[in-house]
């Protein structure tokens, strides 16, 4: 199976050290999860076993998992509960750049197999890793021991088994020992091609089997085909114009509220036609914990003057040359609507300068940095593999990850802490809904401009493959033929 993708790969296999959406893509063919979470609209949080055949909660600070029997890691070691002890504790270090923790963790190994998953030490619950369960690849305990040899080769349980990187493409080929059967795919290769067109046409002609990211004319085309399907699916990706805080004149919550209310999110939505669709919160409408924000900012170009008078910025005068970045080759329609998106911001009296890098070029001025970011706003969306909102809310607005945004604030702070460390789902439910949300849309460190729609087109030759929310890919199952 070729799979054409829309993003390069880092060239780091320690899934710890990026938060690079093709690198997930491509773990999810090579390393196995204790759960998998489909996120299908009619069962939201539904949790599939995988390596884990059960979870518990033994106490509100414990986490029960037990593990499958008999796997083994593609190097010929079987899994067991160190594995998962170290991939933890490993992955919840601070200096980790994938931070897909609450914050640290210590786990207990009770037998083999059994592992337990303990928080109290830490002060907040541990069933906040019933989700995260689905998005933590396993590792080797003995790769991690040895951080040169894990950064060298992905070694996983998963379906495929890790070949080679030649240039722009990575080869893999099918698992005998695969704990499920081997599949019945014999190998698959993905390779980076960063225009949309020529995806496309590569499908079209033969040279590839599936392809990500397509735009409205590509689905348009491809859809005429009888030989091709599309599968069409609403993501865990939002898609945010995020403010660098940490620096004039974006750190004044009335300015950045004033540029929410000058942007018509309803015209983005038109470029993008089959690719967007409407939310109201900083989380997906796929994640746990979504709810339409009462106040959300809408259009209204009144309320951005009244704000930008009253931050000392009468119809924008005194507000310095703003940089607004965009990336162009990832996401679709990014330059068309970040064009929009300009002229919106300019008629308000924003002096914005859009700047369209190459996707490479994006991701070296995406983070915020000491003493504030690349420019004034970005273009970024955050797609994860779990429908865990704080992957999204606390890493990017707690003060202890500033990201791209570079926020501290206490109330968001404070918020946060709440919600996590609520005694119950339905209590934190509450608190995301009624209080975390709404404040995020209060201080806006990001405007929410629309949820992924995330589009693939394959060959009708390519059967039983599921593809999930945040772009990863089941094909353990799958035919092609």
């Amino acid at each position: 199976m070729v799979f054409l993708a829309a993003e390069a790969l880092t060239g780091n296999w320690d899934p710890t050290t990026h938060t690079n959406l093709g690198q997930l893509i491509l773990e999810s063919f090579v390393f196995g999860y204790l759960t998998r979470c489909p996120m299908r609209p009619d069962n939201p949080d539904q949790l599939d076993f995988e390596l884990a055949t059960a979870v518990n909660s033994i106490d509100k600070f414990t986490l029960e998992f037990k593990l499958r029997e008999g796997v083994t890691f593609h190097n010929g070691e079987p899994f067991t509960a160190e594995d998962v002890k170290a991939t933890y504790e490993y992955g919840c270090m601070p200096d980790r750049p994938a931070q897909w923790y609450p914050g640290q963790v210590e786990v207990e190994v009770v037998d083999p197999l059994t592992v337990r998953i303990k928080t109290e030490k830490f002060g907040y619950p541990a069933a906040l890793y019933y989700y995260l369960s689905s998005f933590l690849p396993i590792m080797s305990a003995k790769d991690i021991a040895d951080k040169k040899l894990l950064a060298s080769r992905p070694n996983g349980t998963g379906a495929f088994k890790f070949v080679e990187q030649s240039g722009d493409s990575t080869i893999l080929t099918a698992n005998e020992n695969f704990f499920a059967g081997k599949p019945k795919i014999p190998g698959v290769t993905y390779k980076f091609v960063g225009d949309t067109t020529t995806r496309a046409l590569a499908l079209m002609g033969g040279e590839a089997d599936i392809i990500e990211r397509l735009e409205q004319e590509q689905v348009d085309t491809i859809s005429k085909d009888p030989k091709f399907v599309i599968n069409k699916a609403v993501s865990v990706e939002n898609k945010y114009l995020w403010f660098r805080c940490s620096k004039p004149p974006f750190n004044d919550e009335r300015v950045r509220q004033a540029a929410a209310h000058a942007i018509d999110r309803s015209v983005l939505l038109d470029i993008l036609g089959i690719s967007g669709t409407h939310c109201a919160a900083h989380i997906s409408p796929v994640k746990f914990g979504y709810t339409e924000v009462p106040d959300f900012p809408e259009y209204n170009p009144e309320k951005c003057q009244e704000l930008l008078a009253a931050a000392g910025f009468p119809k924008g005068e005194g507000l310095p040359e703003l940089e607004y970045f965009t990336s162009v080759g990832f996401y679709p329609k990014t330059k068309e609507y970040g064009e929009a998106i300009t002229q919106m911001l300019q008629e308000q009296g924003f002096p914005v300068k859009l700047t369209v890098l190459e996707v490479a070029a994006w991701g070296n001025v995406l983070y915020d940095k000491e003493g504030g970011g690349e420019g004034h706003m970005i273009d970024c969306g955050w797609c994860t593999g779990s429908p865990e909102p704080d992957l999204v809310l606390r890493t990017h607005f707690h003060s202890s990850s500033k990201r791209i945004t570079g926020i501290v604030d206490p109330e968001i702070d404070a918020s946060l802490d709440r919600e996590r460390n609520a005694s119950s789902t339905d209590e934190r439910k509450k608190i995301l809904q009624t209080d975390t949300l709404p404040l995020l849309v209060k201080k806006v460190p990001s405007l929410p401009l629309f949820t992924s729609v995330f589009l693939h087109a394959m060959t009708k030759d390519l059967q039983g493959i599921y593809v999930y929310p945040n772009g990863m890919q089941d094909v353990s199952k799958a035919t092609l033929g």
